[in-house]
């Protein structure tokens, strides 16, 4: 299956998932991060705030369980995800 940003963020509206990635600084990350709503703060437009987030279409805008922010990564650094 080829990894689409609107793939992946339609499957992280389902469910919550592990995404190990290379950060910008070339170290490896594990983020435990979603898009359900449940886990997401109140705000008035969750597609748009992922919007003004990750503005390319190279990076995803994702909730980050762990830092309980908003955090994105480039799905070209994806290593491996683990979907929980």
């Amino acid at each position: 299956m080829e990894l689409t940003r609107d793939g992946l963020a339609k499957r992280l509206r389902e469910t919550r998932a592990n995404i190990i990635f290379i950060k910008a600084d070339g170290t490896q990350r594990i983020m435990h991060c979603t898009l359900m709503k449940k886990f997401l703060p109140e705000q008035i437009d969750v597609e748009e705030y992922i919007s003004d987030k990750s503005k390319s279409q190279e990076a995803l805008a994702v909730w980050d369980l762990e830092k309980q922010d908003w955090r994105s990564f480039r799905l070209d650094r994806i290593e491996e995800i683990i979907w929980a």
